[in-house]
Formats: structure tokens, C-alpha cells, sequence
């Protein structure tokens, strides 16, 4: 069938456990906490074995050790992470013509057109197991016609597995799942659903389209075309991006600290919240400034991997000051972010209080909806420190 396509989907199973594992064999078979040891923090992963105590990740970690008391904790290391991940994103990048990196564990491969030749179900064996022998890490997958039905499908072949959807059989294999176990379903969606006495894909694909939109709106169609196992999403072919920066040239040279620290402030806070909708980190900051007289100088360093404002705040302003010694007049201010690895910003701030973590993802709320221009910090408004009414302020 010309419309027939063979995409599997790779999964790293608990990748970060896994990577400790693999560090500390010691580790097999105990229940691990991956995060800071502060109580105030969250769980970033948790093993096998801690998820029978009915622990999960982002889960404040002082309730996870309530729930296991004897489970290890493991300080993160994003850096280890990253590296394990290069590993196997390389190991892909040598086998497979067409892939998607969709996270720092998890790929979508294209095979469309290699049955004809070597068949999609062996030649992703053979990936898989080439996987894990040169990486060490073990990993699930899902082969199927499409992304939706191929995750669902690894997710269903966890831990340690496979499984392939043969074409055709999509909405059989959905059917008899929960309506949890469908990409995009949250709480607040599966309550819903829940209180309507619907609780597998099977009832849910049954109800028409039109009142899953008088339901739900324009997400109603999208969630009904999911339960009958439609998505026509393609493999976005995976380049590694090597930076992320912006910078203003001033039509009146300045040497206005308070105006050029406010500037700077601002220009972090764009290009932070531009790291976040593309779930990366930066691991190294670079400063540049241009004097009147058209000389340039930059200043970088390395960081731990993060994409919050106010640690990237901090080494910006550390460079800036370092930086600007000459004491002239400055045309030009810019700020590069690079090392940019796939993350989010729950994973790389385990030590922070769960309410950091919510206060993030509000703020990205709010400036996905209306504009990145809606909320800015008001340090980028008074540099000098002097912020009436909070921090946070509306425009």
C-alpha cells in the first residue's frame, strides 16, 4: 500500500537509573531515587524497583522516601546523561538513514521502503541489540505504521522489550488500553473522561467525532483521531543544533551599567524561555560587548546544564562585569548560549522546592499563550535591585 509506513520508536528504558546502574553495578536491583537529596526537591527517575512503592517521577522527593525509606538516593549528572545519550544518538546516526531524536532517550526512526529489502522487524532487532552492546543500556521499542502507535507500542514492550504492530492492526491494539496510555492524555483530560464512565480507548474511539469537539473543542478531534489510531506526523530528520543567541546594537553608544545590565537580563530571559519550548539545556555561556571604537571582546564559561533564568542570570551578569573593564562607551551587547543537549528544566533542578518547578511552567504558560513579552522578570526592569511588587511583572 503506497500510504503504508514502518517507523519504530526507540526508548531508553529509565535511562538516568540505567546510566547509574551501568557506573555503579552495585546498584541493580535496589530502588533508586534520582535527584537532590534536599526533601524539598523532586524525583527526576526512579528505578524498577521503586516504582512498586508507588513512586514516580516529579514526585517531591520527601514523599518518595516516605513511601521507600531504604531507596538510594543519587545525585543527578546531567553531564553523564548527555554523554550516554551522544553515545547512542551516534550508534543511530550510523545505522539509520532518516531518525528523529524526540528526547535525550528516545528516537522515532523511519524505515518505510527497507522491507522490501532487508525486512523493518529484523533490521530494528539487529539496531537494538547493536544498542546495547555498544552502549550497555538497555532499550524498548515499538514498530509500527505510524509515532503514535509505535511509543504507545514500546511503552507496552517495557522494560527491556519489543513489539511490532502489524498495519492494519492499529485500533485493535489500542482498544482494550486505558485512555491513560494515550500520548497527551493528562490528568485533567483523563478525569474528564473518567467521570464520563469512559475508560478505555476502545469506548473512547466509539463516541463521534462531532461530540468529541462539542466536548472538548478543536483538542476533542485530535484526541478522537488518536483513539482510532491515526497520526500522519512525520520523522522530523534530527539536526544537532550548535547554538541559540541574540544581541542589540544601541543607536546611542552607552555605558549606562544599570541600562546595559536591564538589557542583558532581558535578553537571557528570551533566549532561556527559547532553550525551554525547545526542551534543551546550555551547558556554556558566552558574553560579547562591542566598544564605540568597533573592538570586540567575549568572554564564555561552562555550566552545569540548565535553561532556568536565574541561573543563567547569574553567569551572565558574572561575564558582563568581568567583561567590561574599558570603561567606554558600548555599541553592541549579546548572549550565546551553546553545548545545547536535549532536557528539561525539572530534571536539572533537583535541588530547587517543587515550587520553583511550578513557578517555571506557569510562567511558560503564560508566555506560550500570550506572548513571551507578557511577563518579564522585574530585575530586567530595575537592574539596580529596586523591584516594587514582586519580581514578576505583567506588560
Amino acid at each position: 500500500m503506497a500510504n503504508e509506513r514502518h517507523i519504530a520508536h526507540l526508548d531508553l528504558d529509565t535511562f538516568f537509573v540505567s546510566v547509574e546502574k551501568l557506573r555503579n553495578p552495585k546498584l541493580t536491583g535496589k530502588p533508586i531515587l534520582i535527584g537532590g537529596s534536599n526533601d524539598r526537591g523532586v524525583v527526576a527517575a526512579c528505578s524498577y524497583e521503586a516504582r512498586k512503592f508507588g513512586i514516580h517521577s516529579a514526585m517531591p522527593m520527601y514523599m518518595a522516601r516516605r513511601l521507600c525509606s531504604h531507596a538510594i538516593v543519587v545525585k543527578s549528572d546531567f553531564e553523564a546523561y548527555s554523554k550516554y545519550s551522544q553515545i547512542v544518538t551516534d550508534i543511530v546516526k550510523d545505522t539509520v538513514p532518516v531518525f528523529e531524536k524526540a528526547s535525550i532517550d528516545e528516537f522515532y526512526v523511519n524505515l518505510t521502503g527497507m522491507d522490501k529489502f532487508h525486512g523493518c522487524k529484523k533490521f530494528t532487532d539487529e539496531l537494538r541489540r547493536k544498542v546495547i552492546k555498544e552502549s550497555g543500556l538497555p532499550v524498548s521499542y515499538g514498530l509500527a505504521s505510524n509515532k503514535l502507535i509505535s511509543k504507545v507500542a514500546t511503552n507496552e514492550a517495557k522494560p527491556n522489550g519489543q513489539i511490532e504492530i502489524p498495519f492494519g492492526n492499529e485500533k485493535s491494539f489500542l482498544a482494550p488500553l486505558s485512555i491513560m496510555k494515550i500520548p497527551g492524555v493528562g490528568a485533567k483530560t483523563g478525569y474528564k473522561l473518567l467521570k464520563m464512565g469512559i475508560e478505555t480507548v476502545k469506548k473512547l474511539s466509539e463516541i463521534p467525532v462531532n461530540m468529541m469537539q462539542s466536548f472538548m473543542g478543536a483538542g476533542g478531534i485530535d484526541l478522537w483521531r488518536r483513539a482510532q489510531g491515526i497520526d500522519e506526523s512525520p520523522v522530523i530528520p534530527y539536526r544537532e543544533q550548535k547554538s541559540i543567541s541574540t544581541e542589540r546594537t544601541y543607536q546611542r553608544d552607552t555605558m549606562d551599567v544599570d541600562f546595559l545590565t536591564g538589557d542583558l537580563y532581558r535578553m537571557t530571559e528570551k533566549i532561556a524561555f527559547e532553550l525551554r519550548k525547545q526542551n534543551r539545556l546550555t551547558g556554556c555561556v558566552t558574553v560579547k560587548i562591542r566598544y564605540t571604537d568597533f573592538e570586540t571582546h567575549d568572554i564564555q564559561k561552562a555550566i552545569p546544564y540548565t535553561n532556568t533564568d536565574h541561573e543563567l542570570f547569574k553567569v551572565a551578569h558574572e561575564l558582563f562585569t568581568r567583561l567590561f573593564e574599558r570603561r567606554q562607551l558600548i555599541r553592541l551587547i549579546g548572549i550565546r548560549f551553546t553545548h545545547l543537549i536535549a532536557g528539561t528544566y525539572q530534571i536539572n533542578i533537583f535541588e530547587d522546592r517543587e515550587e520553583m518547578i511550578r513557578l517555571y511552567q506557569s510562567i511558560d504558560h503564560i508566555k506560550t499563550r500570550f506572548g513571551e513579552g507578557s511577563l518579564v522578570r522585574g530585575r530586567s526592569l530595575f537592574p539596580n535591585g529596586h523591584v516594587p511588587e514582586g519580581e514578576f511583572h505583567h506588560r
